[in-house]
């Protein structure tokens, strides 16, 4: 019988020739067992996440006598003499919205002249206290109560003051005329600026208020200064209603 024997040198070309192949048909697997494991941690995560939330705790909301911390918060309004007898002949409809809606407490203290405003165990709105000053201070401005009623109603509606002497320093008849122009004749000039603007307009000498949004108060002041200034009150109400019609479009 013939024997078949090998050299070494053919063996280790064997060897490398069964390792190249396997490394060219064999390709890692990830483990069925390592995905499941990691499936299982993830659903673990979702659930402490749901039993997290559902185990949050839920807050009472605080009433405006705790969000104060206990203490009593007080607004005075000063009333000028001029508006003391429309206080007394309209203090129902003041104190009515002030009391019933916005649970604050309200008096008019004859010694000091002023309308005291402060909160109550009952105030349930932080800023109610705020719209109420602001309310008081449109009426003794000069603004009817059914027009400052609109400050407790509304949130974005502001008051503005200027003398007409910030504009331009005038004196003597020149200080008249532009009064004259800002009212026009039989108040016509300034109703037709109110209209348009949709703001509400008091001269006081040469104090003047407006009552209004941002937007229109903007307008409306505009317009005033123009008069002031010396332009032909056609000409402002040329430019305030083309004002008006863009900012309508533009909303």
């Amino acid at each position: 019988m013939e024997s078949e024997s090998n050299t070494p040198a053919e063996v280790s070309a064997t060897m490398d020739c069964n390792a190249d192949c396997n490394t060219e048909t064999f390709q890692t697997v990830k483990s069925r067992k390592r995905q499941k494991r990691k499936r299982d941690a993830a659903e673990v995560g979702m659930q402490t996440e749901e039993a997290v939330a559902a185990k949050r705790p839920q807050f009472p909301a605080l009433s405006g006598d705790m969000l104060t911390g206990g203490t009593v918060e007080m607004r005075k309004v000063p009333v000028p003499s001029n508006r003391y007898s429309p206080l007394k002949e309209n203090w129902m409809k003041i104190f009515t919205p002030i009391v019933e809606h916005l649970q604050l407490q309200v008096r008019f203290n004859l010694k000091s002249r002023n309308v005291e405003i402060r909160t109550c165990k009952d105030t349930k709105d932080i800023g109610a206290l705020t719209r109420a000053a602001d309310f008081v201070k449109a009426f003794v401005l000069g603004f009817e109560v059914e027009d400052a009623l609109a400050l407790i109603r509304l949130d974005e509606l502001f008051l503005e003051s200027f003398d007409v002497t910030d504009v331009k320093p005038l004196k003597g008849d020149h200080l008249s005329r532009a009064i004259g122009r800002i009212a026009g004749k039989g108040g016509k000039t300034k109703f037709t600026i109110e209209n348009v603007t949709k703001t509400r307009i008091v001269l006081a000498d040469t104090k003047i208020h407006i009552l209004g949004s941002f937007q229109n108060i903007k307008m409306a002041r505009t317009a005033i200064c123009n008069l002031i200034l010396g332009s032909p009150p056609s000409k402002v109400y040329g430019n305030i209603r083309a004002v008006a019609s863009r900012t309508a479009e533009r909303f």
